[in-house]
């Protein structure tokens, strides 16, 4: 493996917490939301490991953390690691790296969710790893660390996965990693999965069912959406929204975000590009926790000098369905996303699709000094219908399509395509830096190209067009 390749975790060895987290007994799943047939444990934690997925560390050019789950007899977070090779012997150079494990109760048993992180990486690397369960490894995985330097790269983005996720969400994701060459990561803008009336171990098994291998390969960079929060009663009897134990547990971010904020607020930089993930829905819950937001993102971004700067956030600036808006958002955020330049806000929650520079009235100038594009779109089934109001502030629309998203970023453009479920090219635009460093916005998007409406003939309510629950059967 080569001397440069010998390093030791920074984590050492951590025995199992002596609390076990308890979500709660067994409750009866949302009608129609997974394909589990009532009173069936689909998914219950084995000796063999699962739910492997690869999270992005602060500095993906030299780091990477890996999370997966076994059955509460592996007490041992224990993974391997080595540059990847032609030859089968991966084994004969890889080396043991120790982390933690957290136990986890739901309706589907007790689980242990184990986090490792590969320190001390090479950049531009191809990697090879496995990770152990109850005397038994998984298949090795592969995946590439960023470059060291600034250069062109491409990621793919998702919006609201949530509903009837193996059902249908799943050939959003093999699609587009099918369309998509070598892409660096995936981003997930929130509402993986629905999480409602309860936790549902189930509903996170069909999502990593949906992704399958593909998380294991591909590095995620997760946003919490409001189905990562659960609904629960504090100290006081007073009903609270706490974020769920299950998302942390799958999701190791790299918490590097304000106080408080370890498990939902963060950035990344990958290759010139700072990426951001803020948390919406506490922003929306409290105006205290929006104000402390903003002043850590002010903080982050003053004196900085990123080739670009993307921040995703679950709500977005400017509602596209009926009957939605996020006034805090405008107020504590976007006068810092005009302050410091941001170049593209990619966010989820309206179960429809929106695009536009142009934003309502009194913010407009905002966006025609810098140009920051807002960016709304949905990867699941559930569906809702464009306000009048997404018509008058937004150039592309849609309704009923489920959408995947491929980004390029290169040094004096992002290339941005939405595409649906099988293929078809939705919206396509080229976010083009000038030499005054302001952005302009070339549509790339073929004339003649129809907006997607509601095709539901038997809409659930007046402003929706699929719940997304109906469509298992």
């Amino acid at each position: 493996m080569g001397q440069r390749l010998m390093w030791v975790s920074s984590t050492v060895a951590m025995s199992v917490m002596a609390t076990v987290v308890f979500l709660g007994a067994a409750v009866a799943h949302e009608p129609r939301n997974t394909l589990v047939p009532p009173g069936v444990q689909r998914y219950q934690p084995t000796p063999f490991p699962d739910r492997i997925v690869l999270n992005l560390t602060q500095d993906p050019a030299r780091s990477q953390t890996v999370n997966w789950r076994t059955a509460a007899s592996v007490e041992v977070a224990r993974a391997q690691i080595t540059e990847a090779v032609d030859s089968v012997g991966l084994h004969l150079s890889a080396l043991d790296v120790l982390g933690d494990a957290q136990p986890v109760q739901t309706e589907n048993g007790l689980a242990h969710h184990h986090s490792v992180t590969f320190d001390d990486l090479l950049p531009d690397t191809l990697y090879a790893f496995r990770v152990r369960g109850d005397d038994t490894w998984s298949e090795w995985f592969q995946f590439r660390t960023a470059k060291a330097e600034p250069e062109p790269f491409t990621f793919v983005y998702f919006g609201d996965a949530q509903n009837s996720v193996l059902s249908h969400f799943s050939r959003v994701i093999r699609e587009a990693m099918l369309r998509t060459a070598e892409p660096a990561f995936m981003l997930h803008a929130g509402d993986l999965v629905n999480l409602r009336d309860g936790i549902h171990d189930d509903e996170w098994g069909e999502w990593f069912d949906a992704g399958s291998f593909l998380y294991g390969m591909v590095p995620n960079f997760v946003v919490a959406g409001n189905h990562e929060y659960v609904k629960r009663e504090d100290e006081a009897g007073d009903e609270v929204y706490q974020l769920s134990e299950l998302f942390p547990a799958h999701f190791r971010v790299p918490a590097n975000g304000p106080a408080g904020f370890q498990d939902t607020v963060y950035y990344v930089e990958y290759q010139g590009v700072l990426f951001v993930a803020l948390d919406s829905v506490r922003a929306l819950q409290s105006e205290q926790e929006a104000i402390a937001q903003a002043q850590w993102l002010d903080a982050l971004l003053t004196d900085r000098n990123d080739r670009w700067i993307i921040i995703s956030h679950h709500h977005p600036m400017n509602s596209v369905s009926l009957g939605r808006d996020n006034p805090p958002l405008r107020q504590h955020w976007q006068p810092l996303y005009q302050k410091h330049g941001v170049d593209m806000v990619l966010q989820g929650h309206d179960h429809t699709y929106g695009r536009g520079t142009n934003v309502p009235e009194g913010a407009m100038l905002i966006d025609d000094e810098v140009g920051t594009v807002y960016v709304v779109s949905v990867a699941g089934p559930k569906m809702y219908l464009i306000s009048d109001q997404a018509r008058d502030h937004m150039d592309r629309l849609g309704e009923d399509v489920q959408l995947y998203q491929i980004l390029t970023v290169e040094a004096d453009r992002i290339r941005f395509e939405s595409r649906t479920a099988i293929g078809h090219l939705y919206d396509a635009f080229h976010l083009v830096r000038q030499a005054d460093g302001r952005n302009v916005l070339e549509e790339k998007l073929p004339p003649g190209q129809v907006e997607r409406l509601c095709t539901n003939p038997d809409r659930p309510r007046p402003t929706r067009c699929w719940e997304g629950r109906e469509l298992v059967d």
